[in-house]
């Protein structure tokens, strides 16, 4: 099985923002679920993983939801009493409320209640990369952007509409939004941006778009925790949720669905898309967390992710734990060896992410030699972890198309 290339090569490129495409165009190349479970390869305990993942899922969802809240509260903080403390607060609550939330990652791509073409939010919660003269200023328009614009009105609702309209850089809302309101662009090569929260303070000796800069900074803060609440209320244990049918159906459909959300943030997204495309063009533009350098912390976040199902265990911010039958232990029971090896390969992935150096616009920089090494060693690991989690496919019995093949 060593044979099968990767379906979403580290090479892939061309899709920006949230990539539902990735995942449309990945779940096209799944089998039709019949709901028998007496599938070839597939064991008998891969219906107390599929709960297991749901606890998982609950569990991180619940704490995003904790850390966006925390997050809004320094945020509005921020804006009623703007100084240097009360900003480095707000970033800091934004730097917190993302650990958990890239954990969550792995749980999209399968249109699930993240990322459902009806009312999924994703693209209003971490749609990327954000054009910065839409929302505010920037170096040479000082005019620019929905914050300096008068008859533009600022509510959650008009917000809602503006994301994305025009352009899949037209980003509106979501943790980016919030993150370049916070920091503003960044111009220092070795650290972020540095936006003075004079920028926020309302009166004559305060900029003229404050007040209109500190609502819309509030209105996309409180965005994110009623975004996140819907996601979480989806997964939680009540009746008439996405999680009572997710456990409901047959072993063999769930565990696709959280297969292919593991093989799609590993190989597509983190490695081609926040990877590869940064490495490529050497550009900050390209990278996900640009104003705040927190790039390095989505890469590590992500890999934690896959891990966290792979493992059946999730560190809950509380320091508890989160655990169950695994998905490994499911893939140990159909092929020990394969499970080893995967095993194996997202440690290294953790590793190889855990070695990149901060700033992240500096290790991709054309002239680090050292730097993009760096980066090319996690691309690669990523790439081979993706190969191995194909073969978990076969190995379960699930068909893998001549489509993936090429």
């Amino acid at each position: 099985m060593r044979n099968i290339v990767p379906f979403f090569s580290v090479e892939s490129g061309g899709m920006r923002g949230h990539c539902l495409a990735a995942a449309v165009c990945f779940a096209a190349t799944l089998p039709a679920c019949s709901g028998n479970d007496d599938a070839v390869g597939l064991p008998d305990n891969a219906g107390d993983a599929v709960l297991t993942y749901a606890d998982i899922v609950e569990a991180t969802y619940t704490d995003t939801l904790t850390a966006a809240e925390a997050l809004d509260e320094a945020v509005t903080a921020f804006v009623v009493a703007p100084s240097q403390k009360s900003l480095t607060v707000a970033r800091d609550a934004w730097l917190a409320s993302r650990e958990p939330y890239l954990q969550t990652e792995v749980f999209r791509f399968y249109d699930g209640p993240i990322d459902n073409p009806i009312d999924g939010p994703e693209g209003m919660l971490n749609a990327w990369p954000l054009d910065e003269a839409y929302v505010d200023y920037v170096d040479g328009d000082a005019d620019a952007g929905i914050v300096n614009d008068p008859k533009q009105e600022i509510s959650a609702t008009e917000l809602e509409k503006l994301n994305e309209q025009g352009g899949e850089e037209n980003i509106a809302t979501g943790y980016h939004a919030v993150e370049f309101l916070l920091w503003g662009q960044d111009h220092d090569a070795d650290g972020p941006g540095d936006r003075p929260f004079t920028d926020f303070v309302v009166g004559k000796d305060g900029s003229p778009s404050a007040k209109r800069r500190g609502e819309y900074l509030q209105t996309v803060s409180q965005l994110l925790t009623t975004h996140l609440r819907q996601v979480r209320e989806q997964w939680a244990n009540e009746k008439n949720t996405y999680r009572r049918d997710f456990e409901a159906a047959a072993a063999k459909e769930s565990l696709t669905k959280i297969l292919t959300g593991m093989i799609v943030l590993t190989g597509f997204e983190t490695g081609g898309e926040r990877l590869q495309r940064s490495l490529n063009s050497g550009d900050q533009e390209d990278e996900h967390s640009c104003f705040s350098d927190n790039t390095h912390r989505d890469m590590i976040q992500d890999v934690q992710g896959v891990k966290n199902v792979w493992r059946g265990s999730y560190t809950r911010l509380d320091g508890k734990k989160v655990n169950g039958t695994s998905v490994r232990a499911v893939v140990q029971v159909a092929s020990p060896e394969l499970a080893d090896e995967l095993d194996a390969q997202i440690d290294a992935s953790l590793d190889a992410a855990k070695a990149l150096q901060p700033p992240f616009d500096r290790e991709i920089a054309p002239g680090n030699k050292a730097g993009r090494k760096r980066l090319q060693t996690l691309i690669e690991a990523l790439g081979k972890q993706e190969e191995l989690l194909q073969d978990v496919f076969q190995v379960l019995g699930f068909t893998v198309t001549e489509r993936q093949r090429k």
